[in-house]
């Protein structure tokens, strides 16, 4: 049974080269769990994975959400295809799944079924290895800093008409505060960024912005930075608790469609 593990850059992302049954049996969960959390990304390139296959394999690492069909939601620009579509527009930006939960889904498992060809790309941050090598005062300056994470920061800047019943929708999400350094059970601690992260709490909007915007660059540093350039029938498993991603720009009419299986938390964020 195949089943080999190759590091394509230093600070994130695994490659994987696995017969179908090393990943559906559960054999190789354990392992799997913990290169996850090490490596932040798995990718297991040309798996053809069925849609129950899918479901199997995301099975073994955790617990999938009832989300879409099953457990399946299918990702894409077109509202056709996806009632969630007229939010994915926000996904070109840095961002972690549900940020608006106290509890945010422990990963997510994807696969490209329709891809666009133009754009369409991922990339993926290590917020682990991006908090452990910042400098130690800016460790200590953004100690127990909370931040208001909304879903206006998620869509701002994306749409070229911002209507009044669009603003009106994102007023109707919650706006938590979490701490800008989550520190994981493990005891390991990431920077909790992304486009949600819209303001820090008690410091000035100047003050604020600024801060925000230079962590959040400091995430995207090529050396924490993984991108991967999909092939149909690419798996891609992420840890949504120490990762941010993004899509790269891609036209509404490509028919790009990927298949997603969420994973539900499993760590409350503190």
């Amino acid at each position: 049974m195949t089943f080999k593990t190759t590091d394509l850059t230093p600070l994130i992302e695994t490659s994987i080269t696995a017969d179908k049954a090393a990943l559906l049996d559960g054999s190789n969960a354990q392992a799997l769990r913990a290169l996850l959390e090490e490596r932040g990304v798995l990718i297991f390139p040309r798996a053809d994975l069925s849609d129950e296959e899918q479901r199997t394999f995301a099975r073994t690492i955790g617990t999938p959400t009832d989300q879409g069909e099953r457990g399946l939601h299918k990702i894409s620009l077109d509202e056709k295809v996806t009632a969630s579509a007229r939010y994915l527009k926000g996904t070109v930006l840095w961002h972690f799944d549900g940020w608006n939960d106290p509890v945010p889904a422990l990963g997510t498992v994807l696969s490209a079924r329709v891809l666009s060809s133009t754009g369409g790309q991922t990339e993926f941050s290590n917020t682990y290895a991006a908090y452990e090598e910042l400098p130690a005062e800016t460790k200590a300056r953004i100690s127990g800093l909370k931040v208001a994470h909304t879903m206006m920061g998620t869509q701002r800047g994306i749409h070229a008409e911002v209507k009044p019943e669009m603003e009106a929708d994102w007023e109707n999400f919650a706006i938590p505060r979490h701490p800008l350094v989550w520190t994981h059970r493990s005891g390991r601690r990431s920077l909790l960024l992304g486009s949600s992260a819209d303001w820090i709490e008690g410091l000035d909007s100047s003050e604020s912005d600024t801060l925000l915007a230079e962590l959040k660059a400091w995430a995207s540093q090529p050396r924490y930075v993984y991108r991967h350039e999909w092939q149909v029938g690419d798996v891609v498993l992420w840890d949504n608790c120490g990762v941010l991603h993004r899509v790269e720009p891609y036209p509404m009419d490509s028919g790009r469609v990927m298949h997603r299986v969420t994973l539900e938390g499993e760590e409350a964020i503190t």
